[in-house]
């Protein structure tokens, strides 16, 4: 029997984010913002505040009027009273007298500059200064950081320690999110047992996976539901799979998405009345994935080789969930760095190496290949910077080309 025609990454997920955009947003409550970190906000907010509320001090110093200063830079200006951020001075203030003023502090009627204090000489009674400024230096104006009516975050924002800062910036405390997705995570397969059960047996591995996935599925916010080890059985998968879409939102298993003997997933879905998205993408590794739609719930059924079940995770299920969760998708940091090796391979398909930066003879990051070949060798992933993407068209690839390195963290902030 032929194999079907693989189904190229970018369309897939054109297919998939498509069809994720088409489901019902969740249902959405409001929540302190305490409780908001990584949420999705599900309404746009508002300021009602300018903030600063009015002008400001952006310096220690003395707030002078820069026109008499500017006619008569010898002017020795009266110190009046003092500033402080919380205390203004609420007295009106001419045109030669000064107020000591601190940085926060809103800036008294009259003068329109300040003074920085090591610029000038005071006895605590009179202040000068030879340097002459220009009306509004040093000063921050009202609503520089939050204006009145201006959107202080967007509907489908994953909210994070800045936006939350923004919030309360702007007086908000209680904002409404979007409840958080569910999602089933199971294992297939005879020779799969749970870590700890004890030594294994003639043919038997840990599973590596359902853990994998369960620390992957945690970083997006998503409530978790382990659905534990399925045997190589096409009923029992049924079985599985009807009980993960009652629970959850989404489902996600690993192995038996191929065409073998043991693969179950495509009668398994086809028994469910599941509406398949596409089935294998011209990746490596990872080309044996499926995706089906059920109602507005999805499965993805991932290949069983550890690597290929982290790709396809960052390139396809990452991005539907931020989807499904209300917001849009995080796109992958892509930098175009220079390639230390020279490779081969398969027009026609996208491949993922992982790979190490290190700095070459030049001073200018390059990128090497990283851990033995292989999408069986989670070890790999270990140690690793982030993925090397080879371009689906290239069959050859030299030293010195550029290609985009997909970083798994930030690490250097």
């Amino acid at each position: 029997m032929a194999h079907p025609v693989l189904t190229a990454l970018e369309t897939g997920q054109d297919i998939l984010f498509s069809a994720a955009r088409q489901a019902g947003k969740p249902d959405s409550r409001k929540i302190h913002i305490s409780e908001a970190n990584g949420r999705i906000i599900a309404e746009d907010v508002i300021s009602s505040y300018d903030l600063p509320p009015g002008p400001t001090s952006a310096v220690d110093g003395f707030a002078i009027s820069a026109k008499r200063h500017a006619d008569n830079p010898d002017t020795k200006f009266r110190i009046i009273g003092t500033a402080r951020a919380g205390h203004p001075f609420t007295g009106i203030i001419n045109e030669d007298e000064a107020v000591r003023i601190y940085t926060g502090a809103i800036m008294p009627e009259g003068p329109d500059c300040v003074q920085m204090h090591e610029d000038c000489q005071h006895d605590g009674e009179m202040v000068s200064s030879a340097l002459l400024l220009s009306a509004q230096t040093n000063i921050r104006p009202q609503g520089e950081n939050l204006a009145k009516g201006e959107l202080l975050v967007e509907k489908g924002q994953r909210l994070s320690a800045t936006a939350i800062g923004q919030l309360s910036a702007g007086g908000v405390s209680d904002i409404s999110c979007y409840q958080p997705l569910r999602a089933t995570i199971l294992s297939m397969g005879d020779e799969i047992i749970p870590a700890g059960s004890g030594g294994l047996a003639a043919g038997q591995i840990f599973d590596s996976n359902r853990p994998m996935l369960s620390s992957l599925v945690g970083q997006t916010g998503a409530e978790q539901i382990d659905g534990g080890i399925v045997g190589d059985s096409k009923d029992k998968l049924v079985a599985a799979y009807k009980q993960a879409l009652n629970d959850s939102d989404i489902v996600i298993s690993s192995a038996g998405a191929s065409d073998g003997v043991e693969d179950h997933t495509q009668a398994a879905l086809a028994e469910i009345g599941a509406d398949v998205l596409f089935w294998r993408l011209a990746i490596k590794p990872g080309r044996p994935v499926c995706v089906a739609r059920y109602g507005d719930k999805f499965i993805f059924c991932l290949p069983g080789n550890p690597v290929a079940v982290f790709v396809c995770f960052m390139l396809l299920v990452r991005p539907a969930m931020d989807i499904l969760a209300g917001g849009e998708p995080r796109a992958l940091l892509k930098l175009p760095v220079k390639a230390s090796f020279s490779y081969k391979k398969r027009k026609g398909r996208t491949e993922f190496l992982r790979g190490r930066l290190e700095i070459g003879a030049d001073g200018q990051p390059e990128l090497h290949i990283h851990g033995r070949k292989g999408a069986g060798v989670i070890s790999s992933l270990l140690g690793a910077d982030g993925l090397i993407e080879i371009p689906r068209k290239a069959e050859h690839i030299e030293a010195g080309e550029m290609l985009n390195f997909i970083p798994f963290a930030e690490g250097g902030l």
